[in-house]
């Protein structure tokens, strides 16, 4: 059967069900009704042959003739009304026939009114959810899916999705863009931390630790690295400040050297000695900044201004552009790459994420109260529209498709309903022979 509205069928799966059923649905049903009308048809026969055997033949074939009469009569009742839901009759326009395709605007209402108040009301959405655990079956299928041993190919392919999905999101969205956004929230982040206090208590922390001794150890030696980098600086600073008779006679080479010497030996000697004095100097001096950055107001406006500036400096911007391109290239590339180990991180943080859903109750009622409140939502909001995109979709199909696709999706119970009412009918006309034979 064909419908109108409908493409042609594929060859390779004919005549397929509009309701998503069997792939012979139609056929199956053209079959039951020919079957029904067949038994209809044998009941006549056998009523007009056994007629006469009836009156002067043996007893029982009034038997006989009484069922196939009274299931004659119940074949064509139950014909006549499954043939009335659908279609007149032999085409006679009886009233109160074709019942369906003469009702089908009512119909589409019925079943959008059915379908929002049985289910697309707030009520009734948090109801039939509040009794599911969307948050154990969603941990429960990560943790499946995340399993490389899985038998179930769909569920071991979900990293292989989920890694390219993050691959095409990441294509499809301009990257100057994102990048000034991930930019603009980083710093609005930062805008909003007091860096002075962190660094100072980090900063305390750390002598407290005395895991800053290898912070005065590096500047000592970028000191002393420095020095020997400037030698020449030095030399030619005390050779213009000396005197001309220090130059005269030379003696500022050997000043210049002795300061060079001295300053070496000064280097080293705070290097390796816990308790020089100079290195207490530097440590009471950074205890005194740890205490400021804390509690010195114009110490820490001092920080948060150069903290500003830093976030405002255009030279940063266009350095962090750099960094996440060269991320979301490499991002791209792993994602890509089913050697780049990425899927077995992605497998990873699915199974951790699954694990924690399946057994985190507290985490389940979160999640299970925003699911359900997430989808009584969309039915206030959205439950109308769809409503009124399924009456409209169906007042929209014409009588023949209507019919045609109701008959297809129920035609073979229907004809069930003929051939019980034509049995039943010859047995409670053969039940009545019998009554009517001993009265």
């Amino acid at each position: 059967m064909h419908y109108p509205s409908q493409k042609p069928p594929m060859a390779e799966a004919p005549n397929p069900s509009p309701f998503g059923g069997e792939p012979l649905t139609a056929d199956r049903a053209r079959r039951m009704r020919w079957s029904a009308t067949g038994l209809l048809a044998a009941m006549a026969v056998l009523f007009f042959s056994t007629h006469a055997l009836s009156v002067s033949g043996h007893p029982a074939w009034g038997y006989v003739n009484a069922f196939a009469e009274a299931a004659m009569v119940g074949g064509l009742a139950d014909w006549f009304a499954v043939t009335a839901l659908f279609r007149h009759p032999l085409g006679l326009p009886i009233p109160h026939t074709a019942i369906i395709p003469e009702n089908k605007d009512r119909i589409a209402d019925t079943m959008a009114n059915f379908l929002q108040e049985n289910f697309l009301t707030p009520a009734v959405v948090a109801r039939r959810m509040s009794g599911m655990n969307v948050a154990r079956a969603v941990g429960d299928f990560l943790v499946a899916g995340s399993d490389e041993s899985s038998k179930d190919d769909a569920r071991s392919r979900i990293t292989g999705g989920a890694a390219e999905l993050l691959a095409e999101v990441l294509e499809s969205l301009d990257p100057d863009r994102l990048g000034n956004q991930v930019r603009s929230g980083l710093a609005g982040q930062l805008a909003k931390v007091d860096v002075s206090p962190l660094a100072g208590r980090m900063l305390e922390s750390a002598m407290t630790d005395r895991s800053h001794q290898p912070l005065i150890n590096g500047f000592i030696r970028w000191a002393g690295l420095t020095l020997e980098d400037n030698e020449e600086t030095v030399r030619d600073i005390i050779h213009k400040r000396a005197n001309a008779v220090l130059r005269w006679t030379g003696l500022d080479e050997r000043i210049s050297g002795s300061v060079l010497d001295g300053l070496y030996k000064l280097l080293a000697e705070v290097l390796v000695d816990p308790e020089h004095p100079l290195r207490h100097k530097i440590e009471e001096g950074l205890a005194q900044l740890a205490k400021d950055l804390q509690t010195d107001p114009e110490t820490r406006e001092r920080v948060e201004q150069m903290k500003r500036d830093i976030i405002d400096n255009p030279a940063v911007a266009e350095w962090w552009m750099g960094v996440w391109e060269r991320i979301r290239r490499s991002l791209i590339r792993r994602a890509r790459d089913p050697e780049s180990g990425l899927g077995a991180e992605m497998r990873k943080g699915l199974a951790d994420l699954g694990t924690a859903l399946s057994q985190d109750a507290r985490l389940q009622t979160q999640i299970n109260r925003f699911a359900r409140r997430t989808a009584a939502g969309i039915a206030t909001r959205y439950g109308a529209e769809i409503v009124t995109l399924v009456s409209e979709t169906v007042k929209r199909w014409d009588a023949t498709t209507i019919t045609g696709r109701i008959e297809n999706a129920v035609g073979r119970d229907l004809q069930f309903i003929r051939i019980n009412g034509t049995l039943v009918g010859g047995l409670v006309g053969m039940t009545l022979h019998f009554i009517v034979s001993f009265m």
